[in-house]
């Protein structure tokens, strides 16, 4: 008892009030300790921020210093040196996840999931088109811009706009994958002959050629198709299924070592691009209307449409799920590249948020691919722009022709720095509109790639997101289901009449025997 007062006693004074010391620094060392934990794991996420606005004062620093091409490209080098090592992981990365997890899933859960997520992304990039052309119809961005030339913007060394291709050749590029690592496209040769009445006709040929750069089209498939054959194969395929998941563990570990690269490679590559513009404020008074009306698109559909989107599905807080990717968005925004994304986003959505990796190393490689929301918003409003440069009236037919383009294009769009411009040229075939304006896009393509990217990648998350819940409940109603039926076939021994049919009804059918007539035949034998 003396200890227990003791005890309380001590309990006591160290409860009384601030004069209380001991109490007081327990306190004080608890909020201490938290805030060291909460640093700690959150310290990836602070370290890539502060590079992004120490890499916008860094910029800001040295443009006044004007410095030659060769030493922008000597600021530049941290910056590529972490783009090259995002690259060189995407392809592991890519395969062994894919088919990792295509042969994690059954057959069943594999088709559901697969036709959720291309209904998903789908509906959400047609969804992202038609509003980026309904603002750009409100804002009318090429109004008072007819008189606008690349020159006026400090480009004469950007080079020549894209070669236009026809619709049905840029279509056909999208179906002629392959995995290999040159991409296929079409190029065209002019062929020049005289016809029998003397007249020379100039006829453009389509021709296969194959440009650099990585085919992650037909890398997705191609390693979505291995994901299943090995999962057919069974126990004969269980040692490549266990190889690739290794090799998956492996190359996540990686990307955890790359991860703390980034925010000095964001800094250096911020303010490298910042150095290399001339004249920014006669660039976004030029272009001004074009760069507000294609940011507030995205701030739009990425800030109220997909959050809704995500809601309604999971009944959850969308942006507590967006909180935990703040440090691959802050990667989208410094790389504009959806693919070099793609490493941070699968670490830190199934680290962060819990998603299953089975859904997140599955769909998040073809999201990168073949989900592109804020490219579709970005070209839809280039289209409306260099219309409304060149005093084009859009009909609804020709609407109609962009938003289904814009939509379909996005499909297999390169995921890297300024890929989005190569796909307007398709859009403005289409309906019928000169390329040679491509020049002014490429001009604030480094301003607008920023938020495209962040939304690119913020609809892949969420879809990932949406497809983890719908999975989980999916699951347990399947345990559900399985433990009602377990309960139905357990015979119950109260009484006969309360027995299970499936063990009351094993009885021959036939009259039943009485017992006095069973007792004289047992008597008689």
């Amino acid at each position: 008892m003396e200890k227990s007062n003791e005890t309380n006693g001590y309990l006591d004074s160290a409860q009384a009030g601030p004069a209380a010391g001991p109490g007081a620094l327990g306190t004080a060392a608890g909020r201490a300790g938290r805030c060291a934990g909460f640093l700690r794991r959150q310290a990836l996420v602070l370290l890539t921020v502060s590079g992004v606005l120490a890499g916008a004062g860094l910029g800001a620093a040295l443009r006044g210093l004007s410095l030659s091409r060769t030493q922008v490209t000597y600021l530049a080098f941290p910056g590529e040196m972490l783009l090259r090592m995002l690259r060189m992981i995407i392809l592991p990365l890519v395969v062994c996840s894919l088919v990792s997890g295509a042969a994690s899933l059954d057959a069943s859960a594999l088709g559901r999931l697969g036709g959720i997520a291309v209904a998903y992304f789908g509906l959400t990039t047609l969804s992202a088109s038609a509003l980026a052309v309904a603002l750009a119809f409100i804002i009318k961005p090429g109004s008072g811009a007819q008189t606008l030339q690349s020159s006026d913007l400090g480009l004469e060394d950007s080079g020549p706009p894209p070669v236009p291709k026809e619709t049905v050749d840029s279509f056909l590029d999208l179906a002629s994958f392959s995995s290999s690592s040159p991409q296929y496209a079409t190029d065209y040769r002019v062929v020049t002959y005289s016809t029998s009445s003397g007249n020379v006709t100039h006829e453009k040929i389509p021709m296969g050629t194959e440009i650099e750069g990585m085919n992650i089209l037909g890398l997705v498939l191609f390693a979505l198709v291995l994901g299943v054959a090995l999962k057919k194969l069974g126990s004969e395929g269980e040692d490549l299924i266990r190889f690739f998941n290794s090799l998956n563990e492996a190359t996540m570990v990686l990307v955890s070592w790359i991860m703390w690269y980034v925010p000095v490679g964001i800094m250096f590559l911020v303010g490298s691009k910042i150095v290399e513009m001339k004249d920014i404020i006669v660039l976004v008074t030029s272009l001004g209307k074009y760069i507000f009306a294609s940011i507030l698109g995205h701030v739009i559909h990425g800030g109220i449409v997909l959050p809704l989107v995500y809601f309604v599905f999971t009944r959850r807080n969308p942006f507590r799920f967006l909180l935990g990717l703040l440090a691959p968005f802050a990667t989208a925004f410094a790389t504009c590249s959806s693919s070099a994304t793609l490493p941070s986003m699968m670490k830190c959505i199934e680290e962060n948020n819990g998603v299953d990796k089975r859904i997140s190393r599955f769909i998040l490689p073809i999201g990168a691919t073949v989900n592109m929301d804020g490219a579709a918003i970005f070209q839809c409003v280039a289209t409306v722009f260099i219309a409304q440069l060149n005093n084009v009236e859009l009909n609804a037919g020709q609407i109609f022709t962009i938003l289904v383009t814009a939509t379909a294009s996005s499909v297999g769009a390169a995921g890297v720095p300024a890929g989005g411009v190569l796909t307007i040229a398709i859009i403005l075939e289409a309906i019928g509109l000169p390329t040679h304006d491509l020049s002014l896009i490429l001009a604030v393509d480094w301003i607008v790639d920023r938020t495209t990217t962040v939304v690119n990648v913020e609809g892949d998350a969420l879809g990932a997101g949406i497809l983890h819940h719908l999975n989980q409940k999916a699951t347990k109603k399947g345990e559900q289901e399985l433990a009602e039926v377990k309960v139905e076939a357990i015979p119950n021994c109260k009484s006969e009449e309360e027995t299970s049919p499936l063990v009351t009804h094993q009885n021959p059918p036939g009259p039943v025997a009485s017992a006095p007539e069973l007792e004289s035949k047992e008597s008689v034998l």
